[in-house]
């Protein structure tokens, strides 16, 4: 089993908003991957991108250029 660490999750509103923010984050090598939303957070889709606190700024910044909204943005231990 993974250790757990501290990462940032963000959630979307749909299904499709986070297929897109895959297909997106492969095509210009941003860190991160999905995977099914914490527990912890209620969200209206069951998917969720997962990457290091680090690279918030560099995710925020390509999900802006794809026009992806997200639902929300949380540090969480994943």
């Amino acid at each position: 089993m993974r250790k757990k660490e501290l990462k940032l999750v963000i959630t979307f509103h749909t299904t499709a908003d986070a297929m897109a923010m895959e297909k997106v984050c492969k095509e210009q090598n941003v860190p991160g991957r999905i995977i099914p939303v914490p527990r912890a957070i209620s969200a209206g889709c069951g998917l969720s991108w997962c990457a290091r606190l680090e690279e918030r700024e560099e995710i925020a910044a390509a999900m802006k250029e794809a026009g992806i909204e997200e639902e929300a943005m949380h540090e969480c231990m994943v």
